[in-house]
């Protein structure tokens, strides 16, 4: 990936913790304006703090984009200004059995997950359309290049969204000819919070956040498109492809229940 204009930004959400704390750090060092979006003041206030000290530039924006008000006032940001890099990383997880797990927690999690994702990558990809350059990461998970994943069956089926939609857009664009990048991070354990705020243990040792930013920036440099960080991962995704659905999706609910239960 080539150096920023100092003209241009870099807009990550979710940016207060894990990977999307990761990706502001590495995006920094390569010489882009930032703009950090989350929800906790006090660490993006300490996030912008540590990068002043480093020289670089970074503005925030406190925004709950579970709200339709929170996307919109990024959505109206991203109108105004020049973004040549948009993570869009803001997300979470909830693991439990589909009957047990709490109703509006499912909301929040489809609001941010999907709803969320799908209208500020369209908002970022029309910024980038005006002068035909520009990249576009959606964080999914390899959970969303599986059939199906029991006892976590709604995140799973929220990142198989993220997943197959940035697939097609990204062959849109290409068939256009435009010039801009679209892919999707999808990783498997990574050692952040989500752990904690789904409730889950993952069987899999995790990699670190700065591993798996480190790989997907050298991915969107090579414009792939769907990047998973580990061999491990890339054998699971493909063991779950070349499977029987009925047997891939017995097998993850065997991992999930490992996951939830020790």
């Amino acid at each position: 990936m080539k150096k920023a204009n100092r003209k241009g930004w870099a807009v990550v959400t979710g940016a207060t913790s894990g990977i999307g704390l990761e990706f502001s750090r590495q995006l920094a060092r390569q010489g882009y304006r930032l703009l950090l979006v989350g929800r906790r003041r006090d660490r993006l206030y300490g996030m912008k703090d540590e990068l002043k000290k480093a020289g670089v530039h970074a503005g925030i924006m406190i925004a709950d984009l579970v709200s339709d008000s929170g996307r919109e006032l990024l959505i109206g940001w991203m109108g105004r200004h020049r973004v040549d890099v948009f993570i869009n990383n803001a997300g979470f997880g909830l693991a439990g059995s589909f009957l047990e797990t709490d109703v509006d927690r499912e909301k929040q999690m489809i609001e941010l997950n999907v709803t969320a994702m799908h209208l500020l990558m369209k908002a970022a990809l029309n910024s980038m359309k005006k002068r035909g350059a520009g990249y576009v990461l959606n964080v999914a998970s390899s959970a969303g290049l599986l059939p199906g994943g029991p006892y976590m069956a709604a995140y799973y089926a929220t990142k198989a969204y993220v997943a197959s939609l940035t697939q097609a857009v990204a062959e849109e664009f290409r068939l256009e000819g435009t010039g801009i990048y679209v892919g999707c991070l999808c990783p498997g354990p990574v050692d952040t919070e989500f752990n904690s705020v789904a409730e889950v243990q993952f069987a899999l040792k995790g990699i670190t956040a700065k591993k798996c930013v480190k790989t997907a920036l050298s991915g969107m440099k090579k414009r792939k498109t769907v990047i998973v960080p580990t061999l491990t991962m890339k054998g699971a995704v493909t063991a779950g492809r070349l499977l029987p659905r009925k047997t891939a999706v017995s097998f993850t609910a065997k991992q999930q229940i490992k996951k939830t239960h020790g």
